[in-house]
């Protein structure tokens, strides 16, 4: 089986409700066998063992099932440019810029919506229409 299908197994089953409740279940006993043990250092150090190597596992099948993740979104973002009439194509590279050409990119596309605003039934109203409705 191939790594990227044993993450996403994995990711769905760490992120269920039921594991988290088995995590806060485990976390409980743990407390409770405390005086058990006399609140020792082994006592804590199973706790503490314990969570450092599932996070250290956890960080890695994350990463993973995001990347996979964001690529998706990336082609589905990428086939509705594509299949748009009006959309630049070129925004289907955008991979390639840096961070100065994106956040220029960004400027330019902030100030084509600023005139515009977006009323409750969906449409888009400019604000020199919006004003003028007011004044009426």
């Amino acid at each position: 089986m191939k790594f990227a299908k044993v993450a996403q197994k994995l990711a769905l089953w760490a992120g269920s409700p039921k594991t988290f409740m088995g995590a806060i279940i485990l976390i409980f006993l743990w407390g409770l066998s405390g005086p058990v043990f006399h609140f020792n250092d082994t006592w804590q150090l199973i706790i503490n063992t314990s969570t450092t190597i599932i996070t250290f596992l956890m960080v890695f099948l994350i990463q993973n099932t995001q990347n996979r993740d964001t690529d998706i979104l990336h082609l589905k973002v990428d086939e509705l440019l594509r299949v748009t009439k009006e959309a630049q194509n070129a925004m289907l590279g955008l991979e390639a810029l840096d961070l100065k050409q994106l956040e220029a990119l960004r400027k330019q596309y902030r100030q084509l919506g600023e005139g515009e605003t977006i009323s409750l039934d969906g449409t888009v109203v400019e604000e020199n229409k919006k004003q003028d409705l007011n004044q009426c």
